[in-house]
Formats: C-alpha cells, structure tokens, sequence
C-alpha cells in the first residue's frame, strides 16, 4: 500500500495507490467525505472501499483532498476538491494507459463530488455511491446520468434522510440507457459504524452483478 505524492491544482495531493497485477486492470478512485467534519482518506467506510476493490484486482487510490493531512491547499466548498479528484484520475489514468474499465466510489461529501466527477469524464464505467448526500447537496445536475451505478444506505442515517435518497434512486431510475441499483442497509447510520461488513457486502455483490454481465459469453 505504497504512499504517493502527486500534483494537484492548488500544490501536492498524497494518496495510498495499490497497482493491479493485470496489465489491463481496472482503476477505481476512492473519495473521503466532508473535510470540514474530519472526512479524510483514512475514513473507516473509504478504507473498505479502497480494499475491497484492491482484492478484486483493482488498480485502487484514495487520497485527501486540499488542506487535508499532507495535501497542500485550503476547502474550497467543492469546486476546488472536483478538480482534485479530476487530477487524481489524471494520476492514475497515465499509470495505467491499458486499463479496461474506470470506476469512482464516494462517501457521503466525496458520493456529491464523485457523482460531479462522473459527469465530466465520459470513461467513467460506473459509479458506488455510499451515503450519497440527497436532500442536502443538489444532484440536479444527473441530467441524464451518463453511467449505470450502485447508492448504498443506511436505513437509520441520522444525517441524511434515507427517502431523500430513495427519491434520488427513483428519478434516475427513469431515465434510458442506465440502470440504478439501490442496497439499504438494515440499521446502519451515517458512518456505518457497526455495519462495514455489510456495506462492503452489497458492494461486493453488486460489482459481482456486473462483472457477470460484462464476461464474454
């Protein structure tokens, strides 16, 4: 789990990357929640995230954002840590040029930027949104939805509602082209603090889904 450092636009980015052994692995970039409320890369839900998808093969970063830990920079209220997350994709795409598909997971603060990230960048294969911040940060901009996906949630969020991210889930549901996966998670709240194994279960199952789909016949 080797540490780097890479260029951002306000300075130095550090991240953890683990490389995947196939030349054409697939990459997933990994995105903390809220800097403001102590979101960093070491954050128990992105940790599973990040090894989840390093055991399946996985080219996998998770790194801070501006202003936290080593990063250099200052909070910019999301404009500034899209561009992160955009230079953080910049970094992992030129070290894997024969990736076979690209994945961006978040949670809660980093499902709003990743969802963003997903609009700008065409090669996003699919997207895990975990606590997805509906009701509280606006997702109008999901018009349409470019990439099929999977919204995770706990069924006793004290901080996001789940039913804002049901009615989320339902309007993206309707659109063509995309399918939308939604797991709730039987009695976890925000941080799924007695429930990681379970978040990382739906996660696992659905990537599982569709890697089923994608297999050559």
């Amino acid at each position: 789990m080797p540490d780097v450092i890479f260029n951002g636009p306000e300075g130095r980015l550090e991240g953890r990357y683990q490389h995947g052994k196939a030349h054409n692995a697939p990459i997933a970039l990994i995105l903390h929640p809220h800097p403001r409320y102590g979101g960093t890369m070491n954050n128990k839900v992105v940790y599973a995230l990040y090894h989840l998808f390093a055991r399946r093969g996985f080219s996998v970063l998770r790194f801070n954002s501006r202003g936290v830990g080593r990063s250099q920079g200052t909070f910019d209220n999301g404009q500034g840590e899209l561009s992160d997350a955009a230079s953080a994709l910049d970094w992992m795409q030129a070290y894997n040029p024969n990736a076979g598909a690209c994945w961006i997971a978040g949670f809660s603060f980093g499902a709003w930027i990743g969802m963003q990230l997903l609009m700008r960048r065409p090669e996003i294969t699919g997207f895990i949104s975990v606590a997805a911040p509906a009701g509280i940060y606006d997702f109008s901009f999901l018009a349409p939805c470019p990439s099929s996906g999977l919204f995770v949630h706990g069924t006793k969020d004290d901080v996001i509602a789940e039913n804002e991210v049901q009615k989320l889930v339902n309007r993206l549901s309707n659109q063509r082209g995309i399918t939308i996966d939604y797991q709730s998670v039987e009695g976890a709240n925000h941080l799924f603090e007695e429930n990681l194994e379970e978040m990382s279960a739906a996660v696992d199952q659905y990537l599982d889904k569709v890697s089923a789909q994608t297999e050559p016949a």
